[in-house]
């Protein structure tokens, strides 16, 4: 039955103590905690809230019409929305104000019962699992959508060639779609690092009770499968006391946006008028308040910021655990969340801005081709054209071509100025015999196309081996795609399954369902 709302029942969870929380605890602890559990944990809450009512009706463990009244008043909640808490931030958690919500609207005697075998403990540890999955859900769809860009730029750019580099030098000559395509794999690998992180926070909690599960007859399976988890936290201490879902999360995120970062990296180095390699769209660069010529790759070095803070961010949340009690503590299993989730939910942003500047870049061709022909990375090659062609050895070939390397420079010239004449110089200098390369051998070693054709080996960039690798990687992303959106149908499946049991069990009981849940 509905209480006086004048006169609502006094409720509150700090019994055990007589006097308020200290302002000073009210303003570091109680206050910011409950600000993180309404931006993240209020929805996610609710639906714990639902699924635990429903499995105590069917359990018998309380009364259906008691349970019916309670999940009446947790949908009009829902309905209305966080706003409609009275939350004077003097009780430690949102939980708190929901409960005495409930309370209020139905008395302590029927709206008290929904707690019955359960804790704070699970309750919590649930809801940031739940909410953590969520976040991770985005994520994951947001590298799969980094992924596809950078295939299909990869495709684009196959016969783009460019200087590969080691050691900020000239190293070989590769393509753009090769680094690019290099990328996407170390992206797909951070996908699989997320989708571990994501099979571990999948897992539900709730029934751990404080530690040790509870007397009460629970069914956790049934309120595992209304939330749409995979499966059970089986251990109840370990549902309420480790957090590596969390850990592996962060660390996951923290290890992909190094890697993003090492790309925007070379990004913002090829897009400066010393390479001119590539230029960032107007979209993602600013300009300077007094410099008229500047265009600054404002998108790079944000994402390059982003990525500190997700290092931050591991730090923080490895730091919050360290030398906790492998238990039920606020500083090892619920500090880490808030800190988590914000990274999370920056990187997502942060992501979306590479991926824009990604699709936008201008690619100057013309430019990179010409850098890989003069900044002797085909001397590579040259010395195997002279193995190939002569059968000396290749630390002989290497001697040779070091030498001629070292004189052209020298001597002011470039790469596509040596000869076989200077090839034979050299080995008639180092080993008493010339070489004898015909100058069209000599010519298709310094081409860094074709250079590119002749790296067929497994993994190379010879644009037959890259049309075989993007085959397979467009067929993975596709698979990773569908797996996603199967998790988002069984998430999805559950959420609608949970409302509808609560309203059955209303309409079952004869409560006016309407009247009370505003649609």
């Amino acid at each position: 039955m509905v209480q006086d709302q004048a006169n609502p029942p006094v409720v509150s969870l700090r019994e055990r103590v007589k006097s308020p929380p200290a302002e000073t605890m009210v303003d570091s602890y109680y206050a910011p905690a409950v600000a993180a559990g309404i931006r993240f944990q209020f929805e996610s809450e609710l639906k714990i809230h639902l699924a635990h009512a429903l499995m105590l009706a069917e359990r018998k463990i309380v009364d259906r019409s008691e349970v019916a009244q309670i999940l009446a008043t947790l949908l009009e909640l829902r309905q209305a929305g966080v706003s409609a808490l009275t939350i004077d931030y003097r009780q430690e958690d949102l939980y708190s104000y929901i409960e005495r919500f409930i309370v209020e609207r139905l008395g302590p005697a029927t709206g008290g019962r929904l707690h019955t075998g359960r804790s704070r403990n699970d309750l919590h540890t649930t809801s940031w699992r739940m909410a953590l999955r969520t976040r991770l859900l985005d994520l994951l769809a947001t590298v799969l959508r980094l992924r596809r860009t950078l295939v299909n730029l990869a495709e684009k750019h196959i016969d783009t060639v460019m200087p590969g580099y080691t050691h900020t030098q000239h190293a070989q000559p590769i393509s753009f779609g090769y680094y690019l395509l290099s990328a996407a794999d170390l992206v797909e690998r951070d996908f699989r690092r997320l989708a571990s992180a994501f099979s571990c926070c999948d897992r539900s909690p709730l029934g751990s009770g404080a530690l040790s599960t509870t007397g009460f007859p629970i069914d956790r399976e049934m309120t595992s499968r209304l939330l749409g988890f995979s499966g059970l936290v089986e251990i109840g201490y370990d549902g309420v006391a480790i957090r590596d879902d969390v850990h592996e999360t962060v660390a996951a995120v923290a290890i992909l946006m190094t890697g993003v970062s090492r790309v925007a990296t070379d990004l913002q180095s090829w897009n400066t008028m010393e390479y001119g390699f590539i230029e960032l769209d107007d979209a993602y660069s600013s300009v300077s308040s007094i410099m008229p010529q500047k265009k600054n790759p404002q998108a790079l070095e944000h994402v390059k910021a982003v990525a500190a803070i997700a290092i931050g961010a591991l730090n923080t949340v490895l730091a919050c655990s360290k030398n906790t009690a492998l238990a039920d503590v606020n500083d090892g299993v619920s500090a880490p969340n808030a800190p988590a989730l914000e990274t999370i939910e920056r990187v997502i942003r942060s992501l979306l801005v590479f991926e824009g500047a990604l699709s936008s870049l201008k690619v100057r061709a013309d430019v990179m081709r010409r850098s890989a022909e003069v900044g002797f990375g085909t001397a590579t090659e040259l010395a195997d054209i002279i193995v190939r062609e002569t059968g000396m050895s290749f630390r002989m070939a290497h001697n040779v071509v070091g030498r001629v390397v070292r004189e052209t420079i020298e001597a002011s010239r470039i790469a596509t100025d040596i000869t076989t004449s200077d090839l034979d110089a050299a080995s008639q200098a180092l080993f008493g015999h010339p070489l004898g390369i015909p100058e069209s051998k000599v010519r298709t070693a310094l081409d860094p196309a074709e250079n590119l054709k002749t790296r067929t080996v497994t993994g190379g960039p010879a644009p037959e081996r890259m049309f075989d690798m993007l085959a397979r990687r467009k067929t993975g992303l596709e698979h990773d795609t569908g797996e996603i959106d199967r998790v988002l149908h069984r998430i999805g499946d559950a959420d609608a399954q949970l409302e509808a049991q609560a309203r059955q069990l209303i309409a079952e009981v004869g409560l006016p369902v309407q009247s009370q849940i505003a649609r």
